[in-house]
């Protein structure tokens, strides 16, 4: 669904990123704040860390859902906004191993994963709006995910991996002879949507086996992790041609093409680092996330460009743990400090609402090796995740006569953020 507003709606709503980048992929992720992500070997490594893919030589297939629910308020003396609008996934994912393929060589690991919004039944979540009550920058309804990913091990303990990211790019063109009542013949309308790929590129190594394959040392036990994620977008560009008889001739017609942007991810730079022990494993990561590129995108939104919204570049900590409780079960725990990009609290006619937001998130793994219909194991698991949204005041605002800045009053915009995901794991 596309929602292009020029005017002031009775409400609005914005979606920048992705559940990979706002949430996690799968529970596990969740469950860790993503600060594990990048040591996941399950199919969201396709998203995070492409080269872990290698870690784990078996196939396997995931499918799961993703509920996200947002209860965000910006209040103020003009009165309150609630924001409340879910975001709801299911989830499908495989890995494969290709050496069969070859005749010689290191094997080829390759994965997918998709995630569909309202649980299977929307791809292309978009809104692009004005609005006078303000609106939430990051959450909302998500887009389509789609990754495709391949890795390799190319040395001892050093796996090197590559993905493309999937985001549509839609474009619709409008034709029509209309009265000055708006009552429109001879029309012609043409959409088109055509994908975009982006790419993510990473490399793993697990510093024993690269030093010290054949006995234990100092290095023993720990990995290390970079990836490399390219900046995308969704946008949607719409070009109109009217013709009204005896004002508007067909040889000048009125014209006007909107282009508006949506859930951007940013260029993002991450590195990770992780020690395995007997039975549990500690790790953490930090992301260089480059949102300065939004701002050159919305100077040329015809939606938005009028706001002036500045970017900052920001870093994201994350360090999560997880710890064997029995032979079948494993608990997973994680935190994340994400600051907001947003540089200014005063966004005209726009007005963006965003965040500090503290990230928390735990969750439970099960993994049975003999059930009596499979043969090979089985992994359910159960991942929840909190975003605490630190108050922020900011100022509503509109763009007035002579293009001059009217201040519509102060308000003060938090709340938090629950989210729960479950999925099963078949191996082969």
């Amino acid at each position: 669904m596309v929602t292009l507003t020029a005017a002031l709606p009775p409400a609005a709503v914005a979606s920048m990123g992705n559940i990979g980048s706002t949430y996690g992929v799968l529970p596990s992720d969740l469950a860790s704040a993503q600060a594990l992500s990048m040591f996941n070997s399950q199919v969201s490594a396709t998203f995070y860390n492409p080269a872990y893919l290698t870690t784990d030589p078996r196939g396997e297939l995931t499918a799961g859902m993703l509920h996200a629910q947002p209860n965000l308020e910006a209040s103020g003396a003009n009165g309150t906004y609630t924001l409340d609008k879910e975001s709801q996934h299911v989830l499908i994912g495989m890995k494969t191993n290709l050496s069969s393929m070859l005749r010689n060589g290191p094997p080829i690991y390759l994965g997918f994963i998709a995630g569909v919004e309202k649980y299977g039944k929307e791809m292309l979540a978009f809104s692009s709006a004005t609005s006078a009550q303000g609106q939430f920058l990051h959450y909302g309804r998500q887009p389509l995910f789609l990754n495709v990913g391949a890795a390799s091990a190319v040395w001892r303990g050093l796996s090197l991996g590559a993905s493309a990211r999937v985001t549509l790019h839609a474009g619709a063109e409008l034709r029509t002879v209309s009265d000055l009542a708006g009552n429109t013949e001879q029309e012609k309308l043409s959409v088109n949507a055509e994908p975009s790929i982006r790419m993510i590129y990473s490399a793993s190594a697990d510093l024993g086996d690269t030093f010290c394959p054949d006995r234990d040392c100092l290095l023993s036990g720990w990995e290390v992790a970079a990836s490399y994620r390219t900046s995308s977008d969704t946008n949607t560009t719409v070009d109109a041609g009217v013709v009204i008889p005896g004002l508007i001739p067909a040889s000048d017609p009125l014209e006007f093409t909107i282009r508006t942007y949506d859930s951007y991810q940013p260029e993002t730079l991450a590195l990770g680092v992780q020690y395995r022990g007997d039975g549990w494993r500690i790790g953490g990561s930090v992301e260089q996330q480059n949102w300065s590129g939004l701002s050159d995108k919305f100077d040329g939104d015809q939606v938005r460009d009028q706001a002036n919204v500045r970017f900052d570049d920001i870093l994201v900590p994350r360090i999560g743990a997880e710890y064997q409780l029995s032979r079948h079960f494993s608990l997973t725990t994680g935190l994340a400090l994400q600051p907001s990009p947003l540089e200014d609290g005063l966004t005209p006619d726009v007005n963006y609402y965003d965040n500090d937001r503290l990230i928390a998130g735990i969750g439970l793994a099960a993994e049975y090796d003999r059930t009596r219909v499979l043969a090979y194991p089985v992994r359910l698991d159960i991942g929840y995740q909190y975003h605490r949204m630190d108050d922020r005041e900011f100022t509503l605002s509109t763009i007035g006569q002579d293009n001059a800045t009217v201040t519509n009053g102060a308000v003060t915009a938090g709340g938090d953020v629950h989210v729960v995901a479950g999925s099963v794991t078949l191996k082969f």
